[in-house]
Parts: C-alpha cells; sequence; structure tokens
C-alpha cells in the first residue's frame, strides 16, 4: 500500500503554517505524530493535495504550569505528557490515561494535538479534556479561537477545526490537591482503541462529595460528560449505593451506536460497569498528587 502522490511542506513557524492551508484552499492535511493520518494515506481514504509537516515548528511543543493552568504545546508527544513532572503532579487524570494510549511507538509519535484534532471519541485525550473542562487554542488567519470541547467535537473524526485553522495549545486546569481520580477503559486487545472509557474526578470529605466529574471515551460520536451521574453524587454522597445510583444513570445518559466491534447495549452495560469501577477506583486513592 503506497500514498497517493502529494506535496510535502515542512514550515518552521505556525505563521508559515497558516499560509500554506491557506494557499492549498482546504486541500491540504496538518501532519503531527501521523499515527492516524498515515493508515489514511496508505489506504488512499485521505488524498490530500500537500502535506503540511508541523513537526519542524518548534514553539509548539513544550508543558507549563501558568497561573494554575497547564499549558501544553499540541505538538508534545504523548510520551512527554507520561514522564512529565508537571502532568503527574498537577494533572493525574492525564498521566494515568496517556499511559493506556497504544503501545510504546505510538506514544513516542503521537501527539496532543493531533489526538484531539482528529476526534475519535474511543481515545483517551478528547475524554479528558472533557472531564478536565479544558480549552484548545487555534490559530488562522483570523487569529486565536479558544474552544472547549463541546465547542470543538461534532461527530464521529469531526471538528469545528476551519480548513486553515491549526490548533496549537491545549490549556488544562491544574487539578484540586484534594481530588481523586482514575481512568478505567475496556478494549479486546491491549494497545487497542477502547470500546467504552470512562474518566472519573472525585473531591469529597468522608463520604460526602462536593464536586465530581465524568466523561466518557467511545460511547457516543463524541466525550460527553455525565452530568446527572455526577449530581447524584454530588447531591447523595459517595456510599455504595449512590455510586450504583450514579453508574446506572451513567448508562442510560449514553447514546452509543452498534458496530463490528460491540453493540450499542454492551455499550451502554460497560459504561454502568466502568463508571462504578472509576468512581471506586478513585476514591480508594490518597487525595493529592
Amino acid at each position: 500500500m503506497k500514498p497517493p502522490r502529494f506535496e510535502y511542506h515542512a514550515p518552521a513557524t505556525v505563521d508559515e503554517a497558516v499560509a500554506l492551508l491557506v494557499r492549498y484552499g482546504g486541500e491540504a492535511k496538518l501532519l503531527a505524530g501521523g499515527q492516524s493520518l498515515m493508515p489514511l494515506l496508505n489506504f488512499r481514504l485521505s488524498r490530500p493535495a500537500a502535506l503540511v509537516d508541523l513537526n519542524r515548528v518548534a514553539d509548539l511543543a513544550g508543558i507549563r504550569e501558568d497561573g494554575g493552568i497547564v499549558r501544553i504545546g499540541a505538538m508534545t508527544r504523548q510520551r512527554a505528557l507520561e514522564f512529565s513532572d508537571v502532568v503527574r503532579r498537577r494533572l493525574p487524570l492525564l498521566a494515568e490515561a496517556t499511559r493506556l494510549v497504544g503501545h510504546l511507538p505510538i506514544r513516542s509519535r503521537g501527539t496532543i494535538g493531533g489526538s484531539l484534532a482528529h476526534a475519535d471519541p474511543a481515545a483517551e485525550d478528547p475524554a479528558v479534556l472533557t472531564a478536565l473542562e479544558g480549552v484548545v487554542v487555534t490559530r488562522s488567519p483570523r487569529g486565536e479561537r479558544v474552544l472547549a470541547a463541546r465547542e470543538l467535537f461534532e461527530t464521529y473524526l469531526t471538528t469545528s477545526l476551519a480548513p486553515d485553522e491549526i490548533l496549537v495549545e491545549v490549556r488544562l486546569p491544574a487539578m484540586d490537591p484534594r481530588a481523586r481520580s482514575a481512568f478505567e477503559e475496556f478494549s479486546r486487545r491491549h494497545g487497542d482503541f477502547a470500546i467504552v472509557g470512562i474518566a472519573a474526578v472525585i473531591v469529597g470529605e468522608g463520604r460526602r462529595c462536593t464536586m465530581a466529574r465524568l466523561a466518557t471515551a467511545g460511547a457516543g460520536p463524541v466525550p460527553i460528560r455525565l452530568r446527572a451521574a455526577e449530581e447524584i453524587l454530588e447531591t447523595a454522597g459517595l456510599e455504595d449505593r449512590a455510586i450504583e445510583a450514579a453508574a446506572r444513570r451513567a448508562a442510560e445518559l449514553v447514546e452509543p451506536d452498534s458496530d463490528i466491534h460491540a453493540s450499542a447495549d454492551y455499550r451502554r452495560h460497560l459504561t454502568r460497569v466502568l463508571t462504578e469501577r472509576a468512581v471506586r477506583r478513585a476514591l480508594a486513592r490518597p487525595g493529592g498528587p
């Protein structure tokens, strides 16, 4: 299998990359880690006129904390996230979720910006962005935009990014030091995309829950917050009965599709099981980084 013919460009700045996207009028593709794009090219499911390689744009990589916000360049490798002290201390949910991404070679090339722009709803990064109420920053000839997860993801493999727009940064609020979190997913084989995944963040005092965040992966066309399930925990607390009720409500909130990997009913079942498992595992952990 070989990709179709295309022009290749390796700009050194974001402005140069944006100019190339404008030049090709929507017929160019951005190359980040290439873990999703290259198979699409080889199967000729994507036939761009040009590839714009972002790997030489040094400003697009890096991790830093700024005023309680962890700012991650879109070209930051998932392997860098996995070993980042800032991510481990301030975003333990992201650190855990990143370790579940594919295999080592995939994490060594894959980027957080590429994962979010590809918008596979079964991927871990979109669920984390949703659970932590993060935003992405984009750049186009019209300037910058800041988009929340609900504004970025539209449906399967589709975002609100314009053809001349580049995702340049991910901004995630540092987690509450009292927060406990877990990311649970089920896949048929190690390294496969999750059939369903659940990101959970819990802040509580004893059996009282002061804040709950639950977000899905693989349970529909986009990751969603399970707000009604969160409200059960925040209202009824963290006793067994409340956790079980929240898990049942989570299964009622999702609208999954059936495909070759699993039926919609099975995905609802997994949503219930994994929600309960994620909450319980989060609670079993000590608070703090």
